[in-house]
């Protein structure tokens, strides 16, 4: 038992230093370490596995709305990331440089893509010509570079894995209508198969993507108040497409310009997983997502018929669809559990020679540590139904803790204090100026405008920093 107590005891209480925890679970859970390129991961067997399956589920629906997967190269001259300036303005501090082909110095420098608008661009102004060629609506999983000074794994690091949508309309309306169609996917995912509440709006001018119109956010709240962006989806109207002059003839012969948009949504929601989820033996998977939904625990596995019971098991459970699998190490049974509990397998199913007699099994739920004793002519039907309760169960648990942790706040020194004193999200109203906004950031030590939400309260008829008229409610609050 010396060896399971050392098991748990690997990771920091969450209460205690929420950041050192964080490091503990992505460390002792083996989901990533750091390569020896600084701020680059290794994605490693157990993280990769959750980002398939986000890949996986996400990729079914963006399919099921017409979106096509394609793949475009990694490197982009420099010639053509400046045709739109404020996007390479935005970018410039992150970009990577290649200079160099073999031995030879390059004419011309390539970067290592930050994303992808201007390959996208590139290729439809020499494809898109007529309307007929309308709409495109592509998407790419690839990874992407973007110098970051400070990281952290999966929440900041300078190459990391997503997706990246890109579409090209023939009218406004179009364009609106898939960005706003693209956000509400991605809502409807994390909140349904990664059980994550979420705070869905607009982003301010100051905070929206270089060279779009308007950027549209998912934002979710981390158990120690911080605020993680979990998605966005953006409206470029027509201004990366005139840079690129992309123009479309219509039905009457009539040369028009095409609308853009582009979406993402990236390995960092693996962090917020964890930072939602977690407690202090490790990760909690939602079943949906769990690369593992089950792992079979066999007791005194060396007296005879267990372990043939246990497979006998594993194969059932396969058939139905659960993923499942058996752990018939020569480890303690203790051990076993603590590292079921660390890689948050959403249950585990404890047999033994007693079970056997009896013609059950012990179903453990990773998130409540409740155990419930299953007839082995019921587990096909009872199992899939604990699953699913666990899967809503921590949605519940999820949506309450946001929903505590969102105040409002009328005056600046009641903000100030709110932020001082609990981990929160606050509500409060704001004039449009970006003076503001910088001046609300600075004085709550780093609180910033997550955004604002699509259902707006009117708390008050001024602005809480400067008293001029309000124009919008902000959700704001400090993130990663």
């Amino acid at each position: 038992m010396s060896n399971d107590k050392k098991f748990v005891e690997s990771i920091t209480s969450r209460d205690q230093d929420f950041a050192q925890w964080y490091t503990d679970v992505v460390r002792e859970a083996k989901l990533c370490d750091y390569s020896s390129v600084k701020g680059c991961l290794n994605y490693l067997p157990n993280g990769y596995a959750i980002w398939e399956n986000i890949q996986s589920n996400l990729d079914k629906r963006f399919k099921e709305t017409g979106v096509e997967n394609v793949y475009l190269p990694v490197l982009i001259p420099e010639s053509l990331l400046q045709k739109e300036s404020d996007h390479i303005e935005g970018f410039a501090p992150e970009v990577a440089w290649v200079t160099h082909g073999g031995l030879e110095k390059l004419e011309e420098r390539f970067c290592v893509r930050p994303t992808s608008e201007t390959l996208f661009c590139d290729h439809w102004q020499k494809t898109v010509k007529s309307y007929r060629d309308l709409p495109k609506v592509w998407n790419q999983w690839n990874s992407v570079l973007r110098w970051e000074k400070t990281t952290r794994p999966f929440l900041r690091s300078r190459e990391f894995l997503w997706q990246e949508g890109h579409t090209l309309h023939a009218t406004p309306e179009e364009a609106k209508e898939r960005t706003q169609l693209m956000l509400d996917i991605y809502y409807d995912f994390v909140t349904k198969d990664l059980a994550i509440p979420l705070i869905k709006g607009r982003k301010t001018e100051s905070e929206k993507f270089a060279g779009a119109e308007a950027t549209y956010t998912i934002e979710a709240m981390m158990h120690d108040g911080k605020a993680l962006q979990s998605g966005t989806s953006h409206y470029f109207g027509n201004g990366f497409p005139d840079s690129f002059d992309i123009k479309y003839l219509d039905k009457n012969n009539q040369l028009h310009s095409a609308y853009e948009t582009s979406w993402g949504l990236s390995t960092r929601i693996i962090g917020a997983i964890i930072m939602v989820h977690g407690d202090d033996s490790g990760l909690v998977l939602p079943p949906r997502i769990a690369p593992t939904q089950t792992m079979i625990i066999p007791i005194a596995q060396h007296k005879e018929g267990v372990l043939e019971k246990a497979n006998e098991l594993l194969e059932q459970l396969k058939n139905i669809g659960i993923r499942v699998k058996l752990d018939s190490t020569d480890k303690t049974p203790g051990y076993k559990f603590s590292e079921q509990e660390m890689l948050g397998i959403p249950t585990r199913i404890e047999i033994g020679p007693k079970d056997i007699e009896k013609n059950q099994v012990v179903v453990a739920r990773r998130d409540t540590g409740e155990k419930i004793t299953i007839s082995l002519n019921e587990i096909d039907k009872k199992l899939p139904e604990i699953l699913e309760d666990i899967q809503q169960s921590m949605y519940k648990k999820a949506e309450s803790f946001l929903n505590s942790h969102i105040k409002s706040a009328i005056t600046m020194e009641e903000m100030i204090e709110k932020f001082n004193n609990e981990r929160c999200f606050i509500k409060a109203m704001w004039c449009g100026s970006e003076e503001c906004e910088d001046k609300i950031k600075s004085e709550t030590g780093g609180a910033g405008s997550r955004c604002i939400p699509f259902n707006e309260e009117k708390l008050s008829d001024k602005c809480i920093c400067c008293g001029k008229e309000a124009k919008h409610m902000v959700i704001w609050g400090k993130s990663y």
